[in-house]
């Protein structure tokens, strides 16, 4: 049976991962901050699963989880874990700013490290690191999030082509949706997306599915995929001020 390890399992993309995987028979390390949330999803899903309450926003809880799950047979790591904050940059909490950076770009990037040490080593083994959309743009209105999103996609680029290089046998991906029906919004302060949301069942399903074949992008969503082309050919400041038009219209 394959074990994956998935932080941000209590919720959203990081819990319907951990549904797809149980669907596929595949053993689960879920990984959160919330205990009642794992112990309800673990009594659901049909699968061998243990539980970390562990808050990946210290680097501290990072290197510990590593090194009480690493000789587990772990074959894929979900970096699902993150959130996001709605505002003027000069408006929203530096500290709030400060703990989003140390989710969604230094726990990506420890344990990305970390396990994939390992998975070279064995010559096996895939990541999935979760980023978004807005991992293709600045981002007016969700600076910070933009930018750390960004940070994931451009990681991720880079170390599938060093593994590429070397002619290695591990693959890493980097999950790149539009607007999904989960709990985000509600934490970052948003009243709601200006298009349809994906499911985010649907998302999870495609993300492990392109994820086990070896994808380096995955963008569920064929207007969301021509969002991602278009942006890399309208020049840089016509295409902040639609950006920052499009956030701004999500609390009207």
């Amino acid at each position: 049976m394959k074990t994956a390890l998935i932080t941000g399992a209590s919720s959203g993309i990081g819990r319907d991962i951990a549904r797809e995987l149980s669907r596929r028979g595949w053993r689960l390390l879920l990984v959160a901050r919330r205990r009642d949330r794992l112990e309800k999803l673990s009594r659901e899903l049909g699968t061998p699963c243990r539980i970390y309450v562990c808050d990946v926003s210290r680097e501290s809880n990072c290197r510990w989880l590593y090194e009480h799950t690493r000789g587990q047979n772990i074959s894929l790591l979900v970096n699902a874990a993150g959130f996001g904050l709605y505002g003027n940059f000069t408006d929203t909490d530096l500290n709030r700013e400060m703990q989003m950076i140390d989710v969604n770009i230094k726990a990506v990037h420890i344990l990305t490290k970390l396990f994939l040490q390992d998975f070279i080593e064995n010559d096996e083994g895939h990541i999935l690191n979760v980023a978004s959309s807005a991992g293709f743009m600045a981002g007016p209105m969700l600076s910070t999030y933009y930018a750390t999103k960004n940070y994931v996609v451009r990681l991720s680029e880079a170390i599938y082509e060093e593994l590429r290089s070397m002619g290695s046998s591990v693959t890493i991906s980097c999950l790149c949706p539009g607007p999904v029906d989960t709990e985000f919004n509600q934490h970052a302060g948003i009243g709601g997306f200006s298009v349809k949301a994906h499911p985010s069942h649907y998302v999870a399903r495609l993300a492990i599915q392109q994820t086990l074949a070896g994808k380096l992008l995955i963008i569920p969503g064929t207007m969301v995929k021509l969002g991602a082309v278009f942006s890399r050919f309208v020049p840089e400041k016509p295409l902040l001020r639609i950006v920052h038009s499009i956030q701004a219209g999500k609390n009207k």
